[in-house]
C-alpha cells in the first residue's frame, strides 16, 4: 500500500546546486508525530511505490517526482503554476 504525505520541510545544505541541495524532508503524520527521511531514503520510497509526496505550493497541491542532472537522482516537484521552487523555498524542519 502506498503511503501519500505532504513535505512540509526540509534540511538543506549550503550548495548551490538544486540538484543536490536537500539532505532531509520531513512532515507530519495524520497523528501529530512528526516523520523525516533522508532524500535517498524518499527517493528510494517514490521509486518502489512506498511513497507518494506532494507539497502545497501556489495554492495547489504539486506531486514530488525523481529527477535525474548528471547522472545524480534528486527530488523535484512536478511542473506547476507557480514560478517558485517548491521544495527548496519550504521551511527548515525542526531538530
Amino acid at each position: 500500500m502506498t503511503v501519500r504525505a505532504e513535505i512540509t520541510c526540509i534540511v538543506k545544505d549550503d550548495r548551490k546546486s538544486r540538484h543536490e541541495r536537500i539532505q532531509r524532508v520531513g512532515g507530519t503524520n495524520l497523528d501529530g508525530r512528526r516523520w523525516s527521511l533522508t532524500e535517498d531514503q524518499a527517493i528510494v520510497g517514490i521509486e518502489n511505490k512506498t511513497y507518494e509526496f506532494y507539497t502545497r505550493g501556489g495554492g495547489q497541491l504539486t506531486d514530488v517526482i525523481v529527477a535525474t542532472h548528471d547522472g545524480h537522482k534528486y527530488l523535484k516537484t512536478k511542473a506547476d503554476t507557480t514560478t517558485k521552487d517548491n521544495l527548496l523555498s519550504l521551511p527548515t524542519c525542526p531538530a
